[in-house]
C-alpha cells in the first residue's frame, strides 16, 4: 500500500488508518472526528467549515439528511454578509468558481466507510457495489470516501442505466462515471444537420461518450476514427457504440488529439471554458489556457485533406465571461493556416440559461453554440 493515500484518525483511543478515495483529487483531511446520529447540523457545518472531517458511524440515511442540512447552511451563509457586486463578468465567474470550490470542500467533510467489497457498514445503507465498481474498479481493501462523492457515484450509475436520449440517433447514450454527459443536445444537432464534406472518413477528436462518432456513423460516414486520451472515455464510447451496433464503422484510438494521417472531415468539441478545473472530472468542461482548443486548431491543417473541413463545435460563453475574445479565437484560426468557410449557430435551451438567480445569468442568456466549418487557408501541397 506504499503508493496508496491513507487517511488517519483516532477512534476509541486507538490510532487507525485506511485507504482514502477521492476522484476530485482532494487530499485526506488532517483532522478527523467520529460522528453519529447525535451530531447536530449546526455543529457539523461549523466543524466542516473549520476543516474538520466527520467519519460517520451512525445511520446512513441520517447522514444523507445531515448532508442536505449542511448544504442548506452553505447556501444561506453568504446572504448574511454584505453582497459583493462583481465589477465585470470575469470577476463574477471567478467569484462563482471560488464559492463553488469552497462549498465543495466543506460538504466533502462528511465521510463514509467502505468495506473491501464496497458494502457500507452502516445501518440502512444502500447497495452501491455496482456503482463503486463502475467508478473505482474491483475493490481490494477497505476505504473511506466523502458522502458527497458517493452520492455522485450513485447518480452517475443511475444515468448510466437510464441513458440520455439523443434524437439525432433515435436512441440513447449511456455516460459512464467521469465522462462528460451529452445532456446539452444543441451541439449534437449542429453535427447532425451540417452538410457532410465526405462520407468516406472522419476523425472525432476527444470522443468522450462516442456520441458525435455515433451521429456521423448514423449519417453514413463509412469509417470514423474516434480518439481520446482518457481510458474511461474510451471504455464508455466502446460500450455505447457496441450497443448501437456501430463498432464496425467506428475505430477507437487512445491518443492525445489526432490519429495519424489526414481525413476529409475532422470534428472536435473541446471544453468550452478556458479555466482551471477544480477536479479531474471537470476537465471535460474547463480547458486551462485553451490547451485542447489551440492544440486542435494548430494541428488541424496537417490532418485535413486538401478540400477537407474541420468542424469546431464550441460555445461563446467564454467570450461573454471575458475569458476569451472572438478576435483571439479568429487569430488562432488564422495563425493555424485555416479559414472560416461557414458558421452554424444554435441557441442553448438548457434551464440555467433562463435562471435569473444564476450568478452567471447574463452570460448564459446571451450564449450561442456554434459549429465552425474550417478549411485550409492555402491549399496544401499534394
Amino acid at each position: 500500500m506504499s503508493d496508496i493515500t491513507l487517511i488517519q484518525w483516532n477512534e476509541a483511543g486507538e490510532n487507525r488508518s485506511t485507504r482514502w478515495r477521492s476522484e476530485s483529487g482532494m487530499p485526506p483531511p488532517k483532522r478527523v472526528l467520529i460522528a453519529d446520529d447525535t451530531l447536530t447540523a449546526d455543529t457539523a457545518y461549523r466543524l466542516a467549515c473549520e476543516g474538520t472531517a466527520l467519519l460517520w458511524r451512525g445511520d446512513f440515511q441520517n447522514a444523507r439528511q445531515l448532508l442536505q442540512a449542511m448544504a442548506r447552511r452553505a447556501e444561506q451563509r453568504p446572504r448574511k454578509k454584505q453582497p459583493v457586486t462583481p465589477a465585470s463578468p470575469t470577476e463574477a465567474f471567478h467569484l462563482h468558481r471560488q464559492a463553488q470550490s469552497q462549498r465543495a470542500r466543506t460538504l466533502a467533510m462528511l465521510l463514509i466507510p467502505l468495506a473491501a467489497d464496497y458494502t457500507i457498514p452502516l445501518r440502512r445503507a444502500p447497495d452501491i457495489q455496482t456503482a463503486c465498481t463502475e467508478a473505482y474498479g474491483s475493490g481490494t481493501e477497505a476505504s473511506v470516501v466523502s458522502l458527497r462523492e458517493l452520492l455522485g457515484l450513485i447518480g452517475a450509475h443511475e444515468w448510466r442505466k437510464k441513458g440520455v436520449a439523443i434524437p439525432a440517433l433515435g436512441d440513447s447514450i449511456h455516460p459512464h462515471y467521469g465522462v462528460f454527459s451529452p445532456v446539452r443536445g444543441e451541439y449534437i444537432e449542429l453535427v447532425a444537420q451540417a452538410t457532410l464534406p465526405s462520407s468516406e472518413l472522419a476523425f472525432d477528436i476527444g470522443t468522450g461518450t462516442g456520441v458525435l462518432a455515433a451521429v456521423l456513423a448514423k449519417r453514413g460516414v463509412a469509417h470514423i476514427i474516434a480518439t481520446d486520451q482518457d481510458e474511461r472515455a474510451l471504455d464508455c464510447a466502446y460500450d455505447n457504440l457496441q450497443r448501437l451496433e456501430l463498432t464496425e464503422q467506428v475505430e477507437l484510438m487512445q491518443t492525445d488529439l489526432f490519429p495519424p494521417g489526414r481525413a476529409p472531415l475532422v470534428v472536435c468539441n473541446p471544453p468550452w471554458v478556458p479555466a482551471r478545473p477544480n477536479s479531474t472530472i471537470e476537465h471535460a468542461v474547463y480547458d486551462p489556457d485553451s490547451r485542447m482548443l489551440r492544440g486542435f486548431l494548430n494541428g488541424l491543417a496537417a490532418h485535413l485533406t486538401a478540400d477537407g473541413e474541420g468542424w469546431l463545435i464550441i460555445s461563446d460563453l467564454a467570450e461573454h465571461l471575458g475569458l476569451r475574445s472572438r478576435d483571439e479565437l479568429l487569430g488562432w484560426i488564422s495563425a493555424a493556416g485555416l479559414q472560416v468557410r461557414e458558421r452554424l449557430d444554435i441557441r442553448p435551451q438548457h434551464p440555467r440559461s433562463r435562471d435569473k438567480n444564476d450568478p452567471l445569468h447574463a452570460a448564459r442568456a446571451a450564449e450561442i453554440t456554434s459549429l465552425w466549418r474550417l478549411g485550409h487557408a492555402i491549399s496544401p501541397l499534394k
